[in-house]
């Protein structure tokens, strides 16, 4: 399984796995927010590089995450391209002065308008590493607790958890059944045409959503049986204590969160502008 994985806890023994859920999240969390606010390119630049380097930490296998990234990639520059097909004039609008790269009439691009895209990229390049670093070194179980740690109520906090291991379920049942098709002859592996294997993929979808309707009903019977909600809260199995580096943790996501409000009043504004 661990071969075809494509979202779920990847098991490990690294210092990224080590850190306290709570504390990663709220890592996550304030990087995320510092790099959705600002349009600084030095400080995306800098948390660009410190998330691959932390990603890296990990130890994640190509062909553990390959499929995920390269889904993310392709929308990520879908989006990049609409930006610029539907207002190719906004980066001169933004940074006030226009050096033109290649003029095509409406399409002309310009500096100013490359710049704001290559922003918007890193944005993408800040946040995607450690949200996925988060996902694939998180167990669901702790991930719940720290939900609950952040006052999230435990209801919501376990209906995560049980999305988390739920991922993985449905990947083995897709695999199971593709190699099932293909042992009746049925190509749908690289060999296959492209056409010929969305039309095997969709046929798989069917009986996977029965099948995951099934489970749904299974697992919600067993937790009614449990009276699951009757309380208004609850214990965790899998709560931590924090240690000295998951404080060292929060610490850095809060100094990187202040770094970033400080460049809005230094740059005046969201933006920085090399062109002034």
């Amino acid at each position: 399984m661990n071969e075809h994985q494509i979202l779920g806890y990847i098991p490990k023994q690294t210092v990224i796995h080590s850190f306290n859920a709570t504390a990663k999240l709220f890592f996550v969390l304030a990087v995320s927010f510092a790099c959705m606010t600002t349009y600084d390119t030095r400080f995306l630049l800098v948390v660009g590089i410190c998330s691959t380097f932390i990603f890296k930490l990990a130890d994640l296998k190509w062909n553990q995450i390959s499929f995920v990234i390269k889904f993310v990639c392709f929308f990520s520059a879908l989006n990049i391209l609409a930006v610029f097909v539907f207002q190719p004039t906004y980066g001169q609008e933004l940074y006030g002065a226009k050096q033109v790269l290649i003029s095509a009439g409406y399409f002309t691009l310009t500096s100013q308008e490359l710049f704001y895209l290559a922003n918007v990229a890193l944005k993408y390049f800040c946040t995607i590493p450690l949200t996925l670093g988060f996902i694939l070194t998180t167990n669901p179980s702790a991930f719940a607790a720290s939900l609950s740690k952040l006052k999230v109520s435990y209801k919501v906090s376990y209906a995560v958890s049980l999305a988390l291991r739920y991922i993985p379920d449905i990947q083995a049942d897709y695999f199971a059944i593709s190699q099932a098709q293909q042992a009746r002859g049925f190509e749908m592996s690289k060999k296959g045409k492209f056409f010929n294997r969305v039309k095997g993929a969709l046929q798989i979808v069917l009986p996977l959503v029965f099948s995951s309707l099934e489970r749904i009903e299974t697992i919600s019977t067993a937790m009614e049986l449990r009276r699951f909600g009757a309380k208004k809260k609850r214990t965790w199995y899998v709560a931590e204590p924090f240690r000295t580096r998951d404080y060292l943790l929060v610490v850095s996501g809060l100094v990187l969160f202040i770094i970033s409000l400080i460049l809005f009043k230094i740059n005046g504004g969201r933006f920085y502008n090399p062109f002034k």
